[in-house]
């Protein structure tokens, strides 16, 4: 069954043109956004500029900038620095993914070749680097030890993420509450502090801190969960990555966490077996069915929606404005999604 189908069938389908449109109020905000972004990437450097210019003809949906300046704009607290610090939150997650696709051993990413592949596995870890250091740069430059400290946090929670879960590789016997916790460090924290940008900029109280770092918490744990769903679900052409890609690389998540949970002894060890023995692609469509069969999908699903439901009870606590109202739209659209 394809993504398509699929959430069509659960909910709302969205795509990243969709979400260009849910975004629009934001539209000018971004537009200054990108302005600065290709400013602060300019280096006199052919290889850096070349690689660059490859990574924003195939930059992605912009959710964390978005949710930067709907978060603030939804409640009166946007101020001039909140493009630095969202250019700050862009930077470092492009960063991880350059060093992702080297551990991966990836060749695609949004539909087009990775660093490593078009160029080198070097070339995408100093790369990488250098991006977070650009980062770290714009955010001392707006001045806000503040932001800074709370940016490099979510910095930190992202590197232990990314540990924990390699540390996890193959452990088919992961507990879900440290899926979450995992998922949670390596995604939501970025997402988190994308919303608490604002508050932290006009030094709101700790409650306003706490209540948008929760909504971006909440909204992150439905993407990472959505996304790994979409590993069973989506295809190629639809999410530029290989379905089943996961499964390939050991990686456990929420689907085949609770299917094998939930399955027989025997079940358990054929489905384990083929995981643990270089698994082919007769291998990956056995263990997606297994998946399918086990309820795998559907409780994934019905657990990205309740953190999409949690993110939402916090919203419902903002004034009512056009901000307010996208930033709903785009918790649909974390959790209905093809791509």
């Amino acid at each position: 069954m394809t993504a398509a189908y699929y959430f069509v069938g659960l909910g709302m389908l969205m795509t990243k043109h969709e979400l260009q449109e849910i975004i629009r109020p934001v539209a000018a905000d971004l537009e200054a956004f990108d302005k600065k972004l290709n400013s602060f990437l300019k280096a006199d450097s052919a290889l850096i500029n070349a690689v660059v210019k490859h990574i924003l003809a195939s930059r992605g949906k912009r959710l964390r900038p978005a949710l930067v300046f709907l978060s603030s704009r939804s409640d009166g607290l946007f101020s001039s620095k909140l493009i630095e610090a969202a250019l700050a939150v862009e930077l470092i997650h492009t960063a991880t993914l350059l060093h992702d696709d080297v551990i991966d051993e990836s060749e695609i990413r949004r539909g087009k070749e990775t660093v490593n592949y078009q160029w080198n596995n070097l070339v995408s870890v100093l790369m990488g680097d250098f991006l977070f250091a650009r980062a770290f740069r714009i955010m001392v430059g707006t001045g806000s030890t503040e932001l800074v400290g709370s940016i490099s946090a979510a910095t930190e929670r992202v590197s232990i993420g990314e540990l924990r879960q390699v540390e996890e590789v193959a452990n088919y016997d992961l507990p879900e509450d440290e899926y979450i916790k995992i998922i949670s460090d390596k995604t939501a924290s970025l997402f988190a502090v994308s919303c608490e940008a604002g508050p932290i900029l006009k030094k709101s109280s700790a409650k306003v801190r706490r209540s948008f770092r929760e909504f971006g918490e909440n909204i992150g744990i439905a993407f990472q969960i959505a996304d790994d769903l979409l590993d069973c679900v989506g295809t190629s052409e639809k999410t530029g990555k290989i379905p089943g890609n996961d499964l390939t690389q050991g990686k456990v998540t929420l689907p085949l966490i609770y299917s094998i949970s939930k399955s027989s002894q025997k079940t358990r060890r054929e489905i384990t077996n083929l995981l643990n023995n270089g698994i082919n692609e007769k291998g990956i469509s056995r263990v997606l069915k297994f998946i399918t069969e086990q309820g795998g999908i559907d409780y994934t699903y019905s657990i990205a929606r309740s953190y999409s439901e949690r993110a939402g009870n916090i919203i419902d606590s903002l004034k009512d404005n056009i901000y307010s109202r996208t930033l709903r739209d785009i918790l649909n659209f974390t959790v209905a999604r093809d791509n």
